[in-house]
């Protein structure tokens, strides 16, 4: 199993807009089918983490709805709202405590950090994430979440086209 950080990224290297909205990025052209899009990515995922910032992005953007079949732990410090539909647990818990019990219920599959990037930074620093996915968007946001607040050398293992955007797929360097 495979832990990957899969995530869309403005050229200077934002993920969200300093009020964490992904609105810039919903206008962009790419091909849902196309190389490295989404659509076949997520087919292989079987479990998801997210920051509280994300969570309340996608609550808001689905008008409430959950989208993920997938049990997904969300990480957070606040109280919020779940969804009446899907499997969304809360968590305080350290990310390799979580990490473990997402390895157990992905099966066979693999598991997803879909943002924050502090949050990728935090499996990173564990030593548990395999792979950063990003496709980059031709929009310069300025400031706002930045892609992966730390360092981290990586190996180019794919490339891709999608329309608009620039597809890379990174292997983490293991030091």
């Amino acid at each position: 199993m495979t832990t990957h950080y899969y995530t869309a990224s403005s050229l200077d290297g934002f993920i969200a807009t300093d009020d964490h909205s992904l609105d810039w990025l919903l206008t962009q052209d790419i091909d849902d089918e196309g190389p490295m899009a989404y659509t076949a990515f997520e087919t292989t995922i079987g479990a998801v983490a997210m920051g509280a910032s994300t969570y309340e992005w996608v609550m808001r953007h689905e008008a409430g709805r959950w989208g993920y079949s997938q049990p997904t732990w969300v990480f957070t410090h606040r109280e919020l709202v779940l969804p009446q539909e899907g499997d969304v647990r809360l968590t305080q818990a350290d990310v390799r405590t979580v990490h473990a019990e997402m390895l157990d219920a992905a099966g066979a599959k693999d598991v997803w950090i879909v943002g924050g990037g502090d949050l990728a930074g935090q499996f990173a620093d564990a030593g548990l994430l395999d792979e950063v996915w990003v496709q980059y968007a031709p929009v310069m946001l300025g400031s706002g979440a930045p892609l992966l607040p730390r360092r981290l050398d990586l190996e180019l293992i794919e490339v891709a086209r999608n329309r608009n955007f620039v597809c890379g797929r990174f292997r983490v360097a293991r030091r």
